[in-house]
């Protein structure tokens, strides 16, 4: 897959995450956050901690080729780090050949890195609503 724009700010960072599910682009999503990073994995809430852990929760979801519309509703900065608030709504294919549909809202603690660019720290999809 071609490489994409990084997240130039914290709201961008939904919008990186959405065109890496889009493309069913692993390496575009694990490239959005940091290495310390911990992600809350749809459906059932898993947590996974750090690159190896992520990706290895995320890559199921990627195989249903997944497509993801999100929308940022609320940012909060201060500084080098932010909070983002965002509605999603994910349709994919099951093994079954059903087509799924969840809808959600997302948490998102993004740190400025020292490019410039900004990177996931903290990715809950599955935030209170």
């Amino acid at each position: 897959m071609s490489e994409r724009e990084p997240a130039r700010s914290p709201q961008a960072v939904h919008a990186v995450l959405e065109d890496a599910f889009n493309r069913a682009d692993v390496d575009a999503f694990m490239a959005a956050h940091e290495e310390d990073a911990a992600v809350v994995v749809p459906p059932d809430g898993r947590q996974a901690h750090g690159l190896y852990e992520i990706r290895a929760a995320i890559e199921p979801v990627f195989a249903l080729r997944p497509r993801l519309t999100s929308t940022v509703r609320m940012t909060l900065q201060n500084g080098d780090l932010a909070l983002t608030h965002a509605r999603w709504e994910l349709v994919a294919t099951g093994a079954d050949g059903q087509r799924e549909r969840l809808t959600g809202n997302g948490t998102v603690v993004s740190r400025r890195r020292p490019d410039g660019t900004w990177g996931i720290v903290f990715d809950n999809p599955l935030s209170p609503g």
